[in-house]
């Protein structure tokens, strides 16, 4: 029988307010609370709490047969605890039905998998911790930040006890093969993968509400029968997106709550085929092969990299600097220290200082509060300049003034030539228009 995994990322980063060059020094707040607490109650009014009360509706409704996954980032985990308690409460009220699987992943939803063992190890029992006091359950599967894996992260996490992780479904892994089969690492053997199928997940998260698509609108039959098509030897079809997909990337006029409630109806009117959560299908699939991931892969951008966090100089500037003072904080005993840190080293942090989205268009640009990539970049450093002087971490202060000059200079230049080519594209695509329109205005007359 053909299985199906739904799963969603349910993340927010902590924001931090404005930080300038002048306040370092001055105070140590870095976080903005008003924006983090305004966010957090405005996400939760448009998608947690209206998409939790049709997820637990539909579990109720089909007891046993339908079945949900989610991550929930400790960092999110956080936020609705201080500031959206009732919707930590429907999260709560879904783990009760038995019928849905939470996932392991970072707690500061950090890309320390990249940088150091321990400490993402450490920060994975913190995680799971969090998701056993709160839920009461006990993680098994592992789905790390932004879907990153390697042969190594994934062979780190297997020493903890996760026999089963989460991961891309990338053409240049694949090559001929299909993501519809579970796989195991190559260099751990008993530790089974299973890989997202991304196209049909984005047709859910990206494609829904584009108009100019050729499947627009698209409803749950449709949906439904194109998961049925695919062949019946093929075992699994995983589907991991965002949860903001219902309500935020997708506004409720969009229909994407209506598509949510018929879903399950539409796909369980195939009697070959039933919902499973990861755990199951780690327990009840047979791996086809090894699969070779040696750099690690992500879920973000076309080349389903890492290039989106650490493409440029800007972004690994500030994350070596961020690590660079790791050792120094885990010897502090200071629980507030250790919590800012926590927080400086969420992913997001790093996004907003890509320059991609220049030349590609607007998945970086979309939730990004700042104007420019080295706007993002000068904010951060600020903050972990202030940070770094007030934990007491010295370091030589006229070298790191000329190192970040050096830096910046640089990455202006990069944003100069991307703004150039995005204009020079976009006058390109002006030109392709107004020509075309002189085309039909010809064969009109004619």
């Amino acid at each position: 029988m053909k299985k199906i995994c739904l799963y969603f990322q349910v993340h927010q980063p902590l924001r931090l307010r404005t930080y300038r060059f002048f306040d370092i020094g001055q105070f140590h707040n870095y976080f903005d609370d008003y924006a983090n607490r305004s966010n957090i109650r405005r996400l939760s009014e448009k998608c947690y709490l209206p998409t939790n009360n049709i997820l637990l509706d539909l579990l109720k409704r089909y007891k046993g047969k339908f079945k949900v996954t989610f991550s929930l980032s400790g960092v999110f985990l956080d936020q609705i605890q201080q500031y959206a308690p009732e919707t930590l409460e429907t999260f709560q009220k879904l783990a009760k039905t038995g019928n849905v699987e939470f996932l392991a992943e970072t707690d500061a939803h950090s890309l320390v998998s990249l940088k150091d063992k321990a400490e993402f190890l450490e920060q994975i029992k913190t995680h799971s911790k969090k998701i056993k006091d709160l839920f009461g359950f006990k993680t098994v599967t592992f789905r790390n930040t932004e879907l990153l894996y390697s042969n190594d992260i994934g062979k780190d996490v297997f020493e903890i006890g996760y026999k089963g992780v989460l991961a891309e479904g990338s053409k240049h892994i694949l090559g001929w093969r299909s993501p519809h089969f579970a796989y195991v690492n190559p260099t751990c053997p008993k530790q089974k993968i299973l890989l997202r199928n991304y196209k049909l997940s984005d047709d859910i998260s990206l494609r829904f509400s584009d108009k100019n698509w050729d499947q627009w609108p698209l409803n749950a039959e449709r949906y439904a029968s194109w998961l049925n098509e695919i062949d019946a030897k093929e075992e699994i079809i995983n589907l991991f997106m965002d949860y903001e997909t219902f309500g935020e990337h997708n506004s409720a006029d969009s229909g994407i709550f209506g598509f949510l409630s018929y879903l399950p109806e539409a796909i369980l009117k195939y009697k070959n085929i039933e919902f499973v959560t990861p755990a199951e299908a780690i327990k009840e699939l047979q791996p086809v092969s090894p699969i070779n991931i040696h750099y690690p892969t992500s879920w973000t951008d076309e080349e389903r990299d890492i290039t989106a966090w650490l493409g440029n100089e800007l972004q690994q500037d500030a994350f070596n600097k961020l690590y660079e003072i790791l050792e120094f904080v885990q010897n502090m005993d200071n629980p507030e220290v250790k919590k800012i840190y926590k927080y400086l080293q969420t992913s997001d942090h790093f996004n907003y200082m890509s320059t991609k989205w220049f030349s590609d268009g607007q998945p970086h640009l979309r939730f990004n509060p700042y104007s420019t990539p080295y706007e993002a970049y000068i904010n951060y450093r600020n903050v972990l300049n202030d940070f770094m002087s007030y934990i007491g971490f010295t370091c030589d202060v006229k070298h790191e003034l000329e190192r970040m000059k050096k830096v910046n200079r640089r990455q202006e230049e990069i944003i100069r030539e991307l703004r150039h080519k995005a204009e020079v594209k976009k006058n390109s695509k002006s030109e392709e228009k107004k020509v075309g329109k002189k085309k039909v205005s010809r064969v009109k007359k004619t």
